[in-house]
């Protein structure tokens, strides 16, 4: 089994608190590789960062990091909003909610956002289990009462 260089973790969650939890603009790509895809990157050489994802209230994704131009890690996710919420401002509500619990992204374990995060009434729940070599998780966020308002399963770990 092959270790995790030890600044991959830090370079995670330097990658993921930029593009989309960061809203940093810089790091969409103009033209992605996949026709009607999202494309984020964030680079630190000599790590490289991509997430290629489609949908937007249901999503599916997959985030890679490149070391020295060979992909090293994965991480595939899919999840969103429930069907049933339809209403505009509810759904950006929960999206400004899920980014701001994203942006606490900690090293021990960089895949999403923290294990608990509440704020505006609403709850952030993060699962993991697992390493930063081979993990899986679902993370959710519902009110402050319990009404499940999203949810997301991911899993990846290092490639050999």
């Amino acid at each position: 089994m092959p270790s995790a260089p030890h600044d991959l973790a830090a370079f995670l969650v330097e990658a993921k608190r930029r593009p989309y939890a960061g809203l940093d603009d810089d790091a969409t790509v103009a033209a992605p590789l996949l026709a009607g895809s999202k494309q984020l990157e964030h680079h630190a050489p000599p790590y490289a960062y991509r997430d290629i994802y489609f949908g937007m209230g249901f999503f599916v994704g997959q985030e890679t990091v490149s070391r020295d131009e060979r992909v090293i890690w994965s991480m595939s996710y899919s999840g969103g909003v429930r069907a049933e919420i339809t209403e505009r401002e509810i759904f950006l509500a929960i999206y400004k909610f899920l980014r701001q619990a994203l942006l606490r992204v900690g090293v021990e374990e960089p895949y999403r956002g923290p294990r608990l995060f509440e704020q505006d009434g609403m709850a952030y729940r993060n699962e993991i289990e697992g390493s930063i070599d081979r993990f899986h998780g679902v993370e959710t966020i519902a009110r402050q009462d319990g009404t499940p308002l999203y949810e997301l399963r991911y899993g990846g770990g290092l490639l050999r």
